[in-house]
């Protein structure tokens, strides 16, 4: 129904004529940015509330544009993004990418002097639209696929011309890294990217790097990404931390921020500070604030567990590990690393504390719910094997 409503008002306003307020391009105008200035950074705070009435009002001022409706739909990503099995927020989310995709158009056919910036706006929404597709909790790849050769078209219009830049990098950069990303580590999928550009992975690195230091719409996107790149697929933990770091600090509401500062903490041995991260992590969840849910709990109970285990403080140790445990069991993640090593710690202190049969039960129970190549899995055969071997 949200996603119907959204869409009648849309047709209604494409015929809307333009009028003077249209001879300046907004993506690159000073003025709107400013105006645009503290609502993104509520956006990326998570005051939603604050944000979203900029963006009405930027609705009202400029509905032949596109630009209050990707926005509008930018903040719809950013609650969905701390749990993605959380499917409440799609249809809205996909309504105003839908929204900003039919008034984009409006402007792509209609008015020449707005192609380029109409084409950035339509990479950026089929851009947005397939990440959620290609979500691992969706895994809509036909769809995905569909709309990310159409957003691929788009932005090769904007290559076209630089003078949107650094904005219109932010899409040709991670095209330019996952396209050779995708194919080297996914071979199943190379048949698929045969039909795509061939990309440069160090220039797309490059370009993402110029992104998060000079765009103004896309700077925090494109330094999430590249936190994210650094972490996970270039060995760059340091360099993870830092933007973790800088991030958290700069929308320190920011629930996803928040987590990935205490992982990146708790991966470079950074004790004390991740203890404080993941104790206030605990505490903002307990509290209700919004985005503060069970996958940041997992995150941070985990931690709280291994910290108090390496201090030999056991009995806080399983608190924290059945603490794990249970928030990943109130979003089904008992598939994740950080249920199943909950599961494998616990029965190592239950063996330590001379409780063999407790041990058992636990490492029993990670081979029942881990894949066989899993290495938990390989990790609980292991020790079952040993205990058999020591009684």
């Amino acid at each position: 129904m949200v996603a119907g409503l959204l869409l009648c008002h849309t047709r209604a306003v494409q015929g809307h004529a333009l009028s003077k307020d249209t001879t300046i391009i907004l993506i690159s105008d000073i003025n709107v940015q400013l105006e645009a200035t503290q609502a993104l950074n509520d956006l990326y705070n998570f005051r939603f509330d604050k944000a979203e009435k900029q963006f009405g009002w930027f609705k009202q001022k400029y509905r032949w544009h596109p630009l209050p409706y990707f926005l509008l739909g930018l903040s719809e990503w950013w609650k969905i993004l701390p749990d993605p099995k959380n499917t409440q927020y799609d249809d809205t989310f996909f309504a105003y990418m839908d929204s900003s995709i039919l008034v984009a158009e409006n402007l792509y056919k209609k008015h020449p002097e707005y192609r380029i910036e109409a084409a950035f706006f339509l990479a950026a929404s089929y851009g947005f639209k397939g990440r959620l597709y290609a979500d691992e909790d969706r895994k809509n790849w036909r769809k995905a696929a569909a709309v990310g050769k159409t957003a691929l078209e788009y932005l090769e219009i904007c290559k076209t011309q630089n003078n949107l830049s650094p904005e219109l990098l932010f899409g040709d950069a991670l095209y330019n890294y996952f396209s050779v990303w995708v194919p080297d580590n996914y071979p199943v999928l190379k048949p698929v990217m045969w039909f795509f550009p061939k990309g440069d992975k160090a220039l797309g690195l490059k370009q993402l790097k110029e992104v998060s230091y000079n765009a103004f719409y896309t700077r925090t996107e494109a330094m999430v990404w590249l936190m994210r790149i650094c972490n996970s697929y270039e060995n760059d933990q340091q360099r993870a931390l830092q933007l973790s770091e800088y991030l958290h600090q700069t929308y320190p509401d920011n629930p996803y921020f928040h987590r990935y500062y205490a992982r990146m903490l708790y991966s470079r041995g950074m004790i004390p500070e991740t203890e404080q991260q993941s104790l206030q992590i605990l505490q903002r969840l307990d509290s209700g604030r919004f985005g503060y849910e069970a996958t940041s709990g997992r995150y941070a109970a985990f931690y709280l567990g291994q910290l108090n285990e390496w201090r030999k403080k056991f009995e806080d140790s399983k608190k924290y590990y059945r603490l794990s445990m249970q928030y990943a069991e109130q979003n089904n993640s008992q598939e994740s690393g950080y249920y199943l090593y909950s599961m494998i710690a616990l029965g190592e202190i239950a063996e330590k504390q001379g409780n063999k049969a407790e041990a058992r039960k636990y490492f029993k129970e990670v081979k029942k719910k881990a894949g066989r190549k899993n290495e938990a899995f390989k990790d609980a055969k292991r020790r079952l094997k040993n205990m058999e071997k020591g009684d």
